[in-house]
């Protein structure tokens, strides 16, 4: 987690600014009188939106945070007044459960309040309120809001010279074909089944069992992803409960230690979220922990519930993966390498047309594209490289797809810098090794749009620029002719793991 690339330390400096900015939201709570409890909504809500809000831009992230309490305040009102009415408390949850998944076919904004609505009404449960509190509640949350927004936005705003990489598009279909609504009926099953089985474990305590189900769902698309991501979950909470015992029970709720040690549990859970889930949950149990200290709840029994509700949960995302609406791991895993070869052939020709002397191509914002799409192909190909999957035939497809996928990303990279050389130039061997990528792209994914572009002919050999660019297109072309092998199986085009 800690060896991970971090290019621009980008990781580094937004776990600190999470600190900072949460930091500066709980002692705002506690200085203007707000209780304990509050003050806790308040830090969980400053987290929230510095961790959720991903827009691509930071005038839509400032616009989803302003959104935030729109959709926060009424989950808040609903579950707070329902606390003394458990059925239609429950039967509000999975409905608050269901508008979030199916949110996220609206993008990053989607994906964001639907998480803040969820969360909302999670935090009442963790914190056992009722109506008499939800005044303080809604002062705490909007107080950190703002006081999280200053510091995102206006001290330290770190996108608006290192913007976010735009996250790709969620994958398309119509009705009960596209992802985002199968997922919907998937989490609501999964949450209804541990609500039900948690509060058999436990009448208080019952809620870590739903958020569990919830959170494995958040960022998958296909069982297999779910299904990892819940292992994943349950390793992380196992050994941030054997932290806890060694940690946050001796403690007792002493407020300066368990305030330096949560400060470290929010810049871990940052910083380790992108390359480790299993770390991020480490810390969150371990920050969960300290925080029933600060409330005066905390004892050995209660971490071991914790571990409890928390298998309950993922039991409860892995039945509903497997029986409602199930989403294939090949389905999904298709469709991503696809489109990442089509982001490929898109970066290969903005870089051939800027080559070619077209001034207004530019392959930088496609390149960057496709290590966004690449990052979703790592994720659609996690429970083929994982290292209990028993399948190993399927595994060495999988990482040999990933390899040949990084190398094309590499040379796309170095072919995008070559073309923003402005002494680059043309070179007739260019439009030959075009054609070539061309055909070796074609044979993958079938006949794409734009085809080679017509160079100027000249003198061969006597430009560096064309010189690197050559090297960089042949290396294009070796991967994707490799890819061929792994790609397509002896059942189908390139199905990778049929019956996952």
């Amino acid at each position: 987690m800690f060896m991970a690339p971090d290019p621009g330390l980008f990781r580094l400096r937004v776990s600190l600014r999470a600190v900072f900015g949460i930091g500066l939201a709980v002692a705002l709570c506690q200085l203007t009188g707000l209780s304990l409890p509050a003050s806790i909504a308040g830090g969980l809500a400053a987290l929230l939106a510095l961790f959720t809000v991903g827009d691509p831009t930071v005038r839509g992230q400032a616009g989803t945070t302003a959104l935030l309490p729109v959709v926060g305040f009424p989950v808040l009102a609903a579950a707070t007044t329902l606390h003394g009415a458990p059925m239609l408390r429950d039967a509000t949850w999975l409905a608050v459960v269901f508008a979030g998944v199916y949110a996220r076919r609206f993008g990053p904004r989607g994906h964001a309040l639907g998480i803040f609505a969820f969360m909302m009404f999670f935090t009442t449960q963790f914190l056992h309120a009722v109506p008499g509190q939800l005044p303080q509640l809604y002062a705490a949350v909007a107080l950190s809001l703002t006081a999280s927004s200053a510091v995102r936005f206006g001290a330290w705003c770190i996108e608006r010279r290192s913007p976010l990489p735009a996250a790709p598009l969620p994958l398309e279909g119509r009705g009960l074909a596209r992802p985002a609504t199968r997922q919907a009926f998937q989490a609501t099953a999964a949450c209804a089944f541990a609500l039900g089985a948690g509060q058999l474990l436990s009448h208080d305590r019952w809620y870590w069992a739903v958020g569990t189900a919830w959170w494995i769902f958040v960022n998958t698309a296909s069982r297999g992803e779910t299904l990892v991501r819940g292992f994943r979950r349950v390793i992380g909470t196992l050994i941030g409960i054997m932290a806890g015992l060694l940690v946050a029970v001796p403690l007792h709720g002493a407020p300066a230690p368990t305030a330096v040690l949560v400060a470290v549990s929010v810049f871990g859970i940052f910083y380790t979220a992108a390359p480790s889930y299993s770390w991020m949950m480490f810390f969150v149990t371990v920050m969960a922990g300290l925080l029933y200290g600060l409330l005066g709840v905390l004892h050995p029994g209660l971490l071991g519930l914790r571990l409890a509700e928390t298998g309950v949960g993922a039991l409860g995302a892995a039945l509903a993966v497997a029986v409602v609406l199930p989403i294939t791991t090949h389905t999904v895993t298709d469709r991503w390498i696809e489109r990442a070869l089509h982001a490929v052939h898109g970066c290969t020709s903005a870089a051939a047309r800027r080559l070619a002397g077209d001034d207004r191509a530019d392959p930088a914002p496609l390149a960057g594209e496709l290590e966004a799409l690449l990052g979703r192909v790592r994720m659609a190909l996690a429970p083929l490289v994982h290292p209990l999957n028993p399948m190993r035939r399927r595994k060495e497809r999988a990482r040999a797809i990933l390899a040949l996928l990084d190398d094309c990303a590499r040379e796309v990279r170095g072919l995008a810098a070559v073309a923003a050389d402005p002494d680059a130039s043309h070179d007739a061997r260019l439009t030959a090794a075009c054609r070539r990528v061309e055909t070796a792209m074609e044979s993958l994914v079938g006949a794409v749009p734009g085809g080679a572009p017509a160079f100027h002919h000249g003198v061969p050999g006597h430009h560096p620029g064309a010189e690197q660019a050559l090297v960089h297109l042949h290396g294009l072309e070796r991967a994707l002719v490799d890819m061929a092998t792994p790609l397509r199986g002896p059942v189908s085009r390139w199905r990778l793991v049929v019956g996952a």
